[in-house]
Order: structure tokens, then C-alpha cells, then sequence
């Protein structure tokens, strides 16, 4: 088997965060990782090639990124392409489902990468591409390329993947009909004695579960209340010093009020990229409405306004980084006394 390999910028050796920004390379041997992969699969295959492409790079540009990619890839007539593994990486992990998917789509044949369960790329390319389970972070390197060769074993071979469990990958959502020696009523006995019992029995049909959040009760006086504005439509200062991203947000912040009347287009823009931000880059107050706060406070009609606002990023945000996002900054905000939030979305 002919493999290619796609890495960051950091894997791939090229840099860190200063050289987050190249656009797709290709070298014609594994780099990095790759190398790991090639000894490893050498009685199966070849490693021929290592595309690399900069985290940000690919975020701010993925259209173009993808599309550069897959001529380089395309050059290789890979019969097996593999990317990461991106661990928890907010980046990585999304741009190594993009190009998997987009190879899968174009190419048609077997993908794999690596992930952990809570990566927000795991979110949203699980049902397209197959990820094997890693750990946290690169510390789970060497668990993370076994789990992957595996997985590419069975595709080399042939084999069909079993459960999810068993050969460590996360679930894709889709289910497969088997053959069962045992009826479903025999099988619902023999669970349903085993949990009283006491034993942890897995169900044969797991189920989403979803928060259920209660609606907050309505401020009592809003005219002697404190005030705090937050947003997740990516509000940042004029070049984006924070480095915010334009979506999948690993991070938000707070961003200074203080002696502020309004916000100019001057000092403020935003980076969200799942809406048109032109508006918005025009007057950033049609985010956050700043100047109306200001005139509501002068006239008696909000008790105060707090001097900050919180701003992350929604657009394909992962649910567990947006509730601790949540949890963070109602944290804060309890802390400041604030009865109240505006919180505004795009």
C-alpha cells in the first residue's frame, strides 16, 4: 500500500504558532509522526509522502487549503491516507477531519485519524471519517499510532470494523444489524437480572443525552441592576491580538470597556466566519451594543454597566468547550455582582 500522511505545521516540523500561517506543503518522505507510521505499517505499506499545513492557515483559509492539498495528495495515488493523530488540539483536530473528509469524498479510499473523545473535530467529523480514540494530549503518542495501525491493518486487509468498543475508535452514530445467539427477550432478562445484581450493564441501544437548562428568573428591577455584556459573535481588537479563533473556539475573553462611550470600527472587528461580518466590521456596536448600554444607563434605565465584555467565538464550537466557556464566565460574572447579561449571538 502507497500511504500519505498530513500533519500541522508543529508536527511537521516546521514551527510552532509563529508559523501557523503556511499554506500546504508536500515532502516526499514521513516527517514527524509519519515516520512512527511507516515503521510500523512497513510490512503492509509505504509512507511516500507528508502534506503539512499550518493550523491557522487552514481555519482562516480551508476551502483553498483543502483544495491544495488534495492535488498533492491526488500526485500520490495513495491507496491508504492517514492524518494526525490531533489528541485534544482545537485546530488540528477539526483540519484533520476536513481533509479526511474531503479525501474520502474525492478519492474514495480508506481514511483514518486520531482524536480525543472531547477534540471538537471528534464532534464534527465522527459520522464521516473513521477516528481512532487517543488520549488527551501527545503524551498518548505511542498508545495513539498502536490504535491507528490497527485500524489500518483491518482496512488493509480487508476486514469489516467491529464495534466501536472493541476496535478502538470512536463511535460514528451509525448502527449495524447482527446476528445474536440469544433473543432479545432472553438477552433483556439476562440484563435486566445483572442490574439487580448490581452490575454496570451497557445498554444495547445508547441514547444522546442533552442539558436541560432551566430559563433564569427575570431581573426584579432592571433599573438597579448590573448590567455585563457577552457575545460569542468573535468581537476582538483591531488584528485580533488575542488570537481568537474564527471558529471551533478554543479560548474567550475579556475584553476592556473601560472609558468606552462606543466602539469603533477603528479599535474593534470581529472574526467569526459563519456569517457575513461586514456589518459588523462597519459599526462592531451592531454585535455589541455598546453606545445603546451607555445611553440606557445615563438615562436611569439599567442600574450600571460592567466595564468588560466576554467574547469567544460560536461557529462550530464544540458543546464541551462552549459549557466550560459557560461555566467560566458565569463564574465570573457572579463574582462581579452582575444581575443581568445581554448576551448576543449572530
Amino acid at each position: 500500500m502507497k500511504i500519505v500522511h498530513y500533519l500541522n505545521q508543529f508536527f511537521g516540523q516546521i514551527g510552532g504558532e509563529d508559523k501557523a500561517d503556511i499554506p500546504p506543503l508536500i515532502r516526499h518522505e514521513p516527517i514527524g509522526p509519519a515516520q512512527a507510521f511507516a515503521v510500523q505499517l512497513k510490512d503492509i505499506g509505504t509512507v511516500s509522502a507528508t502534506v503539512v499545513c499550518g493550523d491557522n492557515y487552514m481555519a482562516e483559509n480551508q476551502d483553498k487549503a483543502i483544495e491544495s492539498l488534495l492535488t498533492f495528495i491526488r500526485s500520490e495515488k495513495p491507496d491508504l491516507f492517514m492524518a494526525g493523530p490531533a489528541f485534544n488540539a482545537g485546530r488540528y483536530g477539526p483540519a484533520c477531519g476536513a481533509i479526511c473528509a474531503a479525501v474520502t469524498e474525492e478519492l474514495h479510499i480508506p481514511v483514518i485519524t486520531g482524536m480525543y473523545s472531547e477534540n471538537p473535530g471528534a464532534e464534527m467529523y465522527r459520522h464521516k471519517v473513521l477516528i481512532a480514540q487517543t488520549g488527551n494530549s501527545v503524551a498518548g503518542m505511542r498508545p495513539a499510532i498502536a490504535a491507528m495501525c490497527a485500524l489500518a491493518r483491518k482496512l488493509a486487509a480487508g476486514e469489516p470494523l467491529g464495534p466501536a468498543a472493541v476496535d478502538g475508535y470512536l463511535p460514528s452514530g451509525l448502527r449495524k444489524n447482527i446476528w445474536s445467539p440469544e433473543t432479545g427477550a432472553r438477552r433483556a432478562v439476562e440484563m435486566l437480572l445483572a442490574v439487580t445484581d448490581g452490575k454496570d450493564v451497557p445498554t444495547e441501544l445508547p441514547m444522546p443525552v442533552f442539558d436541560e437548562v432551566a430559563p433564569a428568573a427575570p431581573v426584579a428591577d432592571v433599573s438597579k441592576a448590573r448590567i455585563a455584556l457577552v457575545t460569542e459573535g468573535g468581537l476582538v481588537h483591531k488584528g485580533n491580538p488575542e488570537g481568537l479563533e474564527s471558529s471551533r473556539a478554543s479560548k474567550f475573553f475579556r475584553l476592556s470597556l473601560e472609558g468606552l462611550q462606543t466602539l469603533s470600527p477603528d479599535a474593534f472587528q470581529t472574526v467569526h466566519g459563519g456569517y457575513n461580518n461586514a456589518f459588523v466590521n462597519e459599526d462592531p456596536n451592531r454585535l455589541v451594543p455598546l453606545d445603546v448600554c451607555r445611553d440606557l444607563a445615563s438615562e436611569g434605565l439599567i442600574g450600571e454597566l460592567a466595564e468588560y465584555c466576554f467574547t469567544t467565538t460560536g461557529n462550530g464550537t464544540s458543546y464541551q468547550n462552549s459549557k466550560n466557556f459557560g461555566a467560566a464566565i458565569a463564574s465570573a460574572l457572579l463574582a462581579d455582582n452582575v444581575q443581568g447579561v445581554i448576551l448576543t449571538s449572530t
